[in-house]
């Protein structure tokens, strides 16, 4: 259900690898994002890594030789509240908001929307999926006043 009208809690934990991002991506607008795209409670940690510690965990878990935007664990699927991990890399982030020409704030709000999404049980591993999933991410990020993101690539 999008937008669910009930009371959710939220229990949000960010770890920063540079102390600098805590200006950029403070608590209270991660947060803000965060429950935006929240359909029910949840205990999340958003965690900001470089790009050895991004490429380490998504070879750990994934078996990709190289790092990502954005990684989601989640350890609670059917329980409720959810329980994930959302991991950014910076490198990645700072790579392709110059590719992309991105405002690292929009890029980073829908990043976080669609990990958010995937600790939900969201995927997007057909085309079905990735579309329904899209979606959802335009409509909330419209919420936030930020256009649709996959018009830049």
């Amino acid at each position: 259900m999008l937008l669910s009208n009930h009371k959710k809690s939220l229990l949000l934990f960010v770890q920063y690898k540079d102390s600098s991002l805590k200006k950029i991506f403070p608590y209270t607008l991660l947060k803000h994002w965060v429950k935006v795209a929240l359909y029910s409670s949840a205990i999340l940690t958003i965690r900001f890594v470089d790009i050895i510690e991004g490429q380490k965990l998504n070879y750990n878990y994934r078996k990709k030789k190289y790092a990502t935007n954005i990684l989601t664990f989640v350890y609670s699927k059917k329980n409720k509240p959810i329980h994930a991990d959302l991991v950014l890399c910076v490198d990645v982030l700072q790579f392709e908001i110059k590719k992309y020409n991105k405002i690292i704030e929009e890029h980073v709000a829908h990043l976080i929307i669609h990990g958010i999404l995937h600790a939900q049980g969201y995927c997007h591993k057909t085309t079905i999926e990735a579309n329904k999933m899209k979606k959802i991410e335009i409509k909330l990020l419209k919420i936030l006043n930020i256009s649709n993101p996959y018009n830049n690539y």
